[in-house]
């Protein structure tokens, strides 16, 4: 009993230590990710519609993967988006640019990451824009005179942020938020503490420190099981890096983690089929080697 008790003291101590260091983050990212969600949202999605028609060529793609990043939805809330804009002609490669970064990373996620470190934040930022662009330049040469997606069944999403005072509109996207994220975001700092009280720092190390192609597979490989939201990884990846891990090792993981949420793999799916779903986790296991390798390589 005396044993457990000392470990529960431990732990806590580790958990209350995470939890002041990254809760503010965590907070400035809902307020932040709810402002852009209630006020900036539309206007995004409008700038997406605008680039329809223009002659960017290849630069469309680069300014559909950055409107992607900006903008705060998630892919079951970014497909219908993409379905109603396929609609009025926009080319797949610039609708698969915006939706691959839009997976990957939103406003409020980057706010998260700043508890990261500037170099990290910068990393995911880069990484994530070269993941959609690279995305979109593989549909506009492979997939140039057929469609790539299928978006039948998908309708304009309705809005939640309905309410007429912009105030309550604000604060119930809020509220939404903190219910969305704050169970994983705790769950992540448990495991922080977990791994910091019973995991060497030498282990985490091995494993995925230095610039060997294996630290970068294996945490480009425990991204897909383990990322289940963004603000629930920021802990466990804060302490991994503390560890050891190296930033290449956790731009993997940054990249597998989301392209393969589960909730994401269940929208994708229906869009893309069997065939090129398949594809996709290739692409998204790939990209995200080498990603982890060239930043490692830089850095």
């Amino acid at each position: 009993m005396e044993i457990l008790s000392r470990e529960f003291i431990y732990i806590w101590y580790y958990f209350t230590v995470q939890l002041e260091q990254i809760f503010g983050w965590w907070v400035l990212g809902m307020v932040i990710g709810s402002a852009v969600s209630v006020f900036a949202k539309d206007s995004i999605h409008r700038a997406f519609r605008a680039l329809n028609g223009k002659r960017l060529g290849v630069w469309g793609i680069a300014a559909a993967s950055a409107l992607g990043i900006a903008s705060p939805l998630c892919m079951y809330g970014t497909i219908p988006i993409a379905a109603s804009i396929s609609k009025s002609g926009m080319r797949d490669s610039w609708l698969a640019a915006f939706m691959m970064s839009s997976i990957l990373l939103n406003p409020q996620l980057i706010v998260y990451s700043a508890a990261l470190g500037g170099t990290v934040l910068a990393v995911r930022i880069v990484s994530c824009f070269f993941c959609g662009i690279t995305a979109g330049l593989l549909l506009h040469f492979l997939y140039r005179d057929k469609p790539f997606f299928n978006f039948s069944g998908f309708d304009k999403p309705k809005g939640k942020d309905t309410d007429p005072n912009l105030f309550l509109r604000y604060l119930k996207n809020l509220w939404r938020n903190v219910k969305a994220t704050g169970l994983y975001f705790l769950i992540g700092v448990l495991l922080s503490a977990l791994f910091q009280r019973y995991v060497p720092a030498e282990t985490m190390t091995a494993l995925f420190g230095g610039n060997e192609a294996l630290g970068v597979l294996m945490a480009a490989t425990i991204g897909v099981p383990l990322y289940a939201c963004g603000g629930g990884t920021i802990p466990l990846l804060q302490q991994w890096l503390w560890d050891g891990m190296s930033v290449g090792s956790a731009a993997s993981f940054m990249l597998t983690g989301p392209a393969t949420k589960i909730t994401n793999l269940g929208a994708l799916k229906i869009v893309l089929g069997i065939r090129r779903f398949v594809l996709y986790i290739a692409f998204v296991m790939l990209f995200s080697l080498f990603a982890g390798l060239s930043v490692n390589l830089f850095l």
